[in-house]
């Protein structure tokens, strides 16, 4: 299988759950906004993108996660389908998906937008973030217990764009614990520098 990434993108998170599923992956650079060749066999243009063995293209990074942890149930990553902690999954993904992830970005990486949009994006997100917060201030190590899972591939990938996009995690004490655990293991720390990035301190 290939993966479409670009460095310092949420292609990170499939990265993660495949090194931690044990899953190869062949990676492919993609430079976003300036690939004509990628656009040709991705139209959305952005990525993650995973190409199949029977060629064809998964896409959407949400469903890329899954359909990895799917073919390695013995990891753990996802609770099998159609048990209440697998709808439990799919409601942290949904969350992080359309509540975190669509507020980091496109809002804060584009300047251009201006300062009011990118203090409203803000705003939201800092209540989101406080409702992370309170479920890891119930003690367990992870979004779904005791197991790491994709949600949490995806919630370290994304949270992990705070520096940049100048967001203040001193409120979220758990948190920052949270980010500093998962950056701790080896397989994440793997798919990090592989995409050429460095391991941040939260």
């Amino acid at each position: 299988m290939k993966l479409h990434y670009a460095a310092g993108t949420c292609s990170l998170s499939p990265h993660i759950v495949a090194s931690e599923a044990g899953i190869p992956l062949e990676l492919q650079r993609v430079q976003l906004g300036n690939d004509p060749e990628y656009v040709a066999l991705n139209p959305k243009g952005y990525v993650p993108a995973l190409g199949l063995d029977d060629g064809s293209l998964l896409t959407e990074g949400v469903a890329i996660v899954q359909y990895l942890a799917d073919r390695a149930p013995e990891s753990g990553l996802a609770p099998p389908a159609g048990t209440a902690a697998r709808y439990e999954l799919q409601s942290w993904l949904t969350f992080i998906s359309s509540e975190l992830h669509k507020m980091y970005s496109p809002w804060l990486f584009h300047p251009e937008y201006g300062e009011v949009a990118q203090q409203v994006a803000r705003e939201k997100i800092a209540t989101r973030l406080a409702l992370v917060e309170r479920h890891l201030a119930k003690g367990a190590p992870f979004l779904l217990g005791t197991t790491f899972t994709v949600a949490d591939a995806y919630l370290f990938t994304i949270v992990g764009w705070s520096p940049f996009a100048k967001i203040d995690l001193a409120p979220y004490p758990h948190l920052r614990n949270y980010m500093n655990r998962v950056s701790e293991r080896p397989k994440v720390r793997e798919a990090i520098f592989a995409h050429g990035m460095k391991i941040a301190s939260y």
